[in-house]
């Protein structure tokens, strides 16, 4: 229903077939709407109870599944109002998509990034150095010249068709380049990756036995307690009974309630780069932390509005040794939280890593967000939203009957990867404020593709649990009371239930369901008879009236600017001072006592680090030093806003 409403049901532009008829939704089994929601919850219970730890008083949260989607949607939502939505942007003019091998195995691969390097590397590994100079590793050429992008595709398809897939994830992989083979879920969880990440886990579940199921998408640096397998109903009622009789627990000295926003006062580090790092620090300033995002000077950012509103900004080379000492090392040890997404052992030949930031400021917060998690075999790799959905099993799922394909329209891994990191990070400002101790907090893509997958993941080692997942790009729903139907000029969910049967019947022109029981395998095909003889708006208007759910199938471009929407301040519009006007999705969860802010627009990147750099007591002449030294960029800034 909420897919309906907020335009979740259809395919990326660049996914589906040629023929594809887009006015026709397409049904997705994972829950997205109530994953968002529950990560979206999690978060504001963790800031509340830290704030109930100094103040005494509680909090009351409110987070609705459409609210909770309006994080998912992301930059898919932000764009300069004066230009309108633009088109969606294809992925494969670079080389990116999915490759069928000589197997018959695919491959998903991504050469995404500014200076397109990591299509150099692939080609290098490859054995084909030589198209270097044909121009398919240059980004200029490749948008100046129209024949080049298609010419690319048509030889990367004939490439891929002379090895395996496992052969080409294990080239590319070796060469630094983001490529990983499609699996299904289940190959997934028999990983050894998988397994000692703990992305999956094996408990004695009460009646299916040793059962493999997700485990945490977050892991601790502090001891962490044992995951147990769900309880049967009533099975804990005398344990939970002797607990009336414990004392309370002590409380400490409590501060007055200030009703300011819960991370008020804290100082977040971002360095992060693209979509899921960025989310964490955005969101962890809509709960009132001063968040300062560091990009590379001189290079080109991919992405930056929206990901980055609320946030100051500076340009700093944190990799040279004066960009460490005299900015990097100042500002961590002012700093509660640091955010990086550096493959780990990028991070620690920087000397960037847990243990060196550690050093500077011992009680800090350390967030590293991943691909594929710290530990095992796959923890150096480079993955994004496509690499881990085609790791995890989401790819072959979306594409099952068909071929592989992305699951779309929107980024699930990258924006609920960003929230999961911004749990995260909560929970160790928690456990600092009890314990006075930092943490480092490590989550990845995969581990939260695979709780994405939670109800869809359940592996008894009895025997497989029967399939009934609807899958594919074909599919309508779970069933004749759950999916989506056509009417005369469109489409739209229907969301009842089996008790619901006898109401449906009674809805003017559903006479010929009468009888019918849900597992009824002529239900469907009546629905679809009647529904056919009508309009979206009179079907929806009639199954609301009877108290059954119903929903039209809504544009994303509509959303943006529907009046409920924005009266609930879900999408807003700020000035931004180099693109003007910017629409964008606001923020999704309600504090009772405590106001949650978007903040300021995005500046232009590095827009910001002289203001920052006297704040840090940092002289002109010494300021000017560092921008000569290519330490920090202070002019020509690149654009926020260009993407």
């Amino acid at each position: 229903m909420i897919a309906a409403a907020t335009g979740n049901c259809r395919p990326r532009r660049d996914e589906a077939p040629d023929d594809w008829d887009w006015s026709r939704p397409s049904y997705c089994a994972l829950p997205l709407a109530s994953n968002f929601a529950a990560f979206l919850g999690c978060l504001a219970i963790v800031a509340a109870l830290t704030e109930r730890h100094g103040t005494g008083r509680g909090e009351r949260i409110e987070v609705p599944l459409f609210n909770a989607t309006f994080e998912l949607i992301g930059v898919a939502g932000a764009y300069p109002a004066e230009r309108g939505r633009p088109p969606e942007k294809r992925r494969d003019p670079n080389g990116s998509g999915t490759y069928r091998c000589a197997d018959g195995r695919y491959v998903q691969f991504d050469p995404i990034g500014g200076s397109m390097r990591f299509m150099s590397w692939f080609l290098d590994a490859a054995g084909q150095s030589s198209w270097v100079a044909e121009g398919f590793t240059s980004r200029q050429r490749l948008a100046a010249d129209p024949t080049l992008a298609p010419e690319l595709r048509e030889r990367l398809t004939a490439l891929f068709l002379q090895r395996p897939a496992r052969e080409w994830e294990d080239l590319a992989n070796a060469a630094g380049v983001p490529l990983c083979m499609v699996r299904t879920a289940a190959e997934w969880t028999r990983t050894d990756h998988a397994r000692e990440t703990r992305a999956v886990v094996r408990l004695d579940d009460p009646v299916l036995g040793p059962t493999w199921m997700p485990g945490r998408p977050i892991r601790l640096s502090t001891h962490e307690a044992p995951l147990w397998p769900r309880h049967l109903p009533d099975a804990d009622r005398a344990a939970v009974l002797a607990t009336l009789d414990a004392p309370p627990p002590r409380r400490p000295a409590l501060r007055p309630a200030t009703g300011a926003p819960p991370y008020a006062g804290k100082r977040v580090v971002d360095l992060t780069q693209v979509l899921a790092g960025p989310t964490a620090g955005r969101i962890l300033g809509e709960f009132g932390a001063e968040v300062i995002k560091i990009n590379s000077p001189q290079r080109r950012i991919d992405a930056h509005g929206y990901v980055n509103r609320g946030k100051r900004t500076m340009l700093v080379d944190v990799e040279s040794a004066r960009g460490q000492e005299e900015v990097l090392w100042p500002l961590v040890r002012e700093a509660d939280v640091l955010l990086q997404n550096f493959p780990r052992a990028t991070a620690e030949r920087y000397g960037t890593g847990y243990e060196h930031v550690r050093g500077h400021r011992p009680d800090i917060v350390y967030v590293s967000v991943s691909c594929y998690g710290d530990g095992g075999p796959w923890e150096s790799r480079r993955g994004y939203e496509t690499q881990g959905q085609a790791a995890t099993g989401i790819v072959e799922r979306a594409g099952r009957g068909r071929r592989p394909m992305v699951q779309g329209p929107y980024n699930v891994l990258d924006y609920g990867t960003g929230t999961v990191a911004a749990l995260g990070a909560a929970l160790a400002i928690y456990h600092r404020v009890v314990r006075g101790e930092g943490l480092h907090v490590t989550t990845s893509l995969a581990q939260v593709g695979t709780l994405h997958q939670a109800t869809l993941i359940v592996e008894p080692e009895a025997g497989p649990l029967p399939d009934v997942e609807p899958a594919g790009l074909w599919a309508l729903g779970a069933g004749p009371l759950q999916r989506f139907y056509q009417a005369t000029d469109g489409w739209f969910y229907l969301g009842a239930a089996a008790d619901d049967l006898p109401a449906l019947a009674e809805v003017d022109g559903l006479a010929a369901i009468h009888g019918r029981t849900a597992g009824d395998e002529a239900l469907a095909a009546a629905l679809e008879a009647a529904f056919a003889t009508g309009t979206v708006e009179m079907w929806v208007d009639r199954l609301r009236t009877a108290g059954v759910g119903a929903h039209r199938v809504v544009e994303l471009a509509e959303l943006m600017t529907d009046p409920a929407v924005r009266a609930q301040g879900l999408s807003m519009t700020q000035v931004s001072e180099e693109a003007g006007a910017v629409v964008m999705p606001g923020t999704a969860v309600t504090m009772e006592s405590r106001s949650l802010q978007a903040g300021r627009p995005a500046p232009r990147p590095g827009s910001d680090a002289v203001a920052i750099l006297r704040e840090m007591g940092l002289a002109p002449e010494r300021i000017d030093g560092l921008a000569r030294a290519w330490v920090v960029q202070l002019h020509d800034l690149p654009p926020g806003w260009h993407a």
